[in-house]
């Protein structure tokens, strides 16, 4: 039969350590990040290249709803955390290292560019009955004075728990 394995049950509520994509090598610790004055998530501190943020407003990685980390894709010093996070496959498992020594294995269902200017906000935070992931940079075309005009984000679902 054509059953998809069963997914996993939400985790209870866990502190984030840290990401990782094997498939990109992408790893990088996590830190807690609120809202910025425009209300957008804050990113990590930029000099802090290999730093991401887990967005505290929203669930842990692993609860039921929509968990979301966002991190850079460049800083002066060169490719950041996320650098290759548009290069991320459907398919691809999302690693996040939980506090409670668990790890959440998110798998990515799509991989979408987004502009800023038309940002579809509720449709990338909506909660969702199912515990996922969102991971978000900046991507799409970039200019010295307004910085990248959209978001690379990764739409992931959880699909196994170690």
């Amino acid at each position: 039969s054509d059953t998809l394995p069963a997914r996993p049950d939400p985790l209870p509520r866990s502190v984030p350590r840290r990401i990782s994509v094997p498939s990109v090598a992408l790893d990088a610790p996590l830190t807690e990040a609120g809202l910025d004055a425009g209300g957008w998530v804050e990113a990590p501190p930029l000099e802090n290249g290999n730093l991401a943020g887990w967005y505290t407003g929203a669930v842990t990685p692993g609860e039921r709803g929509t968990a979301v980390i966002v991190g850079h894709v460049d800083n002066t010093a060169g490719p950041a955390a996320f650098f290759a996070l548009g290069a991320v496959k459907r398919g691809s498992e999302v690693e996040i290292l939980r506090g409670d020594g668990r790890t959440a294995v998110f798998a990515v269902y799509g991989v979408e560019v987004l502009t800023k200017k038309n940002f579809p906000a509720a449709r990338v935070y909506q909660d969702t009955p199912e515990p996922e992931l969102r991971v978000i940079t900046c991507g799409g075309g970039y200019s010295e004075k307004t910085g990248y005009d959209g978001n690379v984000v990764a739409f992931a679902r959880l699909a196994k728990v170690r």
